[in-house]
């Protein structure tokens, strides 16, 4: 019997923001849009809760999916990390 992977759900990609709680971590989002009415361009930032199943780290840039509820506040999982932060001393 194959393992198929759950592929129900929006994927999203964000950069690791905080990983100070045990076994989540906190996404930034970064989108843009444009003004309605002056038409400049805005970039927003969304904070999501996501399970760190892969020990990602802050500055990590990580794509999370879409989940159940895990928690009150977590609805995403960890899905895999693309590319590892630069550790500065």
């Amino acid at each position: 019997m194959k393992n198929k992977t759950n592929n129900i759900g929006k994927t999203f990609i964000g950069q690791v923001a905080s990983n100070k709680m045990s076994g989540t971590i906190v996404v930034s989002l970064e989108y843009t849009s444009r003004h309605p009415k002056y038409q400049k361009i805005i970039t927003k930032n969304k904070n999501i809760y996501s399970d760190n199943n892969l020990s990602a780290e802050i500055g990590d840039i990580v794509k999370v999916r879409e989940t159940r509820p895990i928690s009150k506040l977590k609805r995403f999982t960890t899905v895999e990390i693309i590319k590892k932060a630069v550790q500065t001393l």
